[in-house]
């Protein structure tokens, strides 16, 4: 790739990141292209020469939050648990490293409650359910023993929805301290 090049990939993640963030802060609907422009240190001309509207820029930031909700859970380890505190630990450190990525958290739970989001986006959001995706993990950790009996759906639910609290209260409040993996765990080990 060319210098010419790097730098237009450069100023497109510059225009993806700031969108992310305004995006989550004021939502779509509060959030103008003149806003996004501005925090990009661009003009709007210049950033319709990278998206031609707010809806394309909103679309494409569900497709990048789909690609890394869509990342499969491959860590080794012989119970689940031990698989799903190695896979928090991992998310955490990375939120941690990468603020960005909780707003992706935050982003992609609007997208699919939001009617107020444009109905392609909403439709992208909606085509992937991690709660439903980890119920044959819960599944085969009650078969271990390794996780509380019960409804795998409703303790998927329970496990994400509280790593989804934490990520939106991490956008809010970035210096604040992320929980120890294993109290995540703990909403679902036996």
């Amino acid at each position: 790739m060319g210098i010419r090049e790097e730098q237009k990939e450069q100023r497109r993640q510059q225009i993806l990141y700031s969108a992310l963030e305004l995006f989550v802060l004021n939502g779509f609907a509060a959030t103008k292209i003149t806003d996004i422009a501005k925090k990009a240190s661009m003009s709007t001309g210049l950033l319709f020469h990278y998206f031609d509207s707010k809806e394309q820029l909103y679309e494409e930031l569900v497709r990048f939050g789909l690609e890394a909700m869509r990342y499969p859970l491959q860590i080794e380890g012989d119970l689940v648990t031990e698989q799903l505190e190695i896979f928090v630990t991992q998310l955490f450190g990375y939120i941690q490293e990468n603020t960005w990525a909780a707003y992706f958290f935050v982003l992609m739970a609007e997208a699919q409650r939001n009617r107020g989001i444009p109905s392609k986006a909403r439709e992208l959001a909606c085509s992937v359910n991690t709660i439903k995706a980890f119920v044959p993990l819960i599944k085969l950790g009650q078969e271990q023993g390794a996780i509380r009996e019960g409804n795998p759906i409703t303790l998927s639910n329970a496990f994400w929805s509280s790593i989804q609290g934490i990520a939106e209260q991490y956008v809010t409040h970035p210096e604040m301290e992320l929980p120890e993996p294993c109290w995540i765990l703990d909403i679902i080990k036996k």
